[in-house]
């Protein structure tokens, strides 16, 4: 593809370097997925038949049509699976580097925390930890800056939500200090 005269290009400064080693393949990958789907596609397939998946007086039961979405599951990660298997002598590209890793690992395992913590802490509490966290760990945003914004938007969030809608959220021990 020819690039345009008119076409912007942004680098991004903290960008994964390229020299960074492979952490895994994307054949490994594609196997690994495609193992996971059919365990999974064979746990919905025993769980439906043992609901009933035939036809009865009244029609289909219960587990009819699931049992056969999760058969065609089956047979799409059986045809990624054979795909990848007999196709030896093609190269693997590599899917992903070490840094990129860690720069996907920096977002997933706070945002796992949070939604761990938000059971002890309540949506709001959570929220803001997880808000400022980001602002100042990964942004480099000024501290003062990031208690401000997680503040303002957990104080947002908690008004529309408790006040304006009515809406029941996860609470922890300092929303209940409030009533609501």
């Amino acid at each position: 593809m020819a690039k345009s005269e008119d076409e912007i290009v942004v680098e991004d400064p903290a960008a994964p370097a390229g020299d960074s080693p492979a952490v895994a393949s994307t054949r490994a990958v594609d196997v690994a997925v495609s193992l996971l789907l059919l365990a999974f596609a064979g746990v919905l397939a025993f769980d439906n038949w043992r609901t009933g998946m035939g036809w009865d007086a009244t029609g289909p039961q219960a587990g009819y049509f699931p049992f056969y979405l999760s058969a065609i599951l089956a047979a799409a990660s059986l045809w990624g699976l054979a795909k990848e298997l007999l196709v030896r002598g093609h190269a693997s590209g590599t899917f992903v580097t070490r840094e990129q890793l860690r720069r996907v690992l920096q977002v997933f395992v706070p945002t796992l925390l949070f939604c761990l913590f938000t059971q002890w802490l309540g949506l709001y509490v959570a929220s803001f930890v997880l808000i400022a966290g980001f602002m100042v760990l990964v942004g480099r945003i000024a501290a003062w800056k990031s208690l401000l914004t997680a503040f303002l938007f957990s104080l947002v969030m908690f008004v529309t939500f408790e006040i304006a809608f009515d809406v029941i959220m996860p609470k922890g021990p300092l929303e209940s200090l409030f009533g609501r």
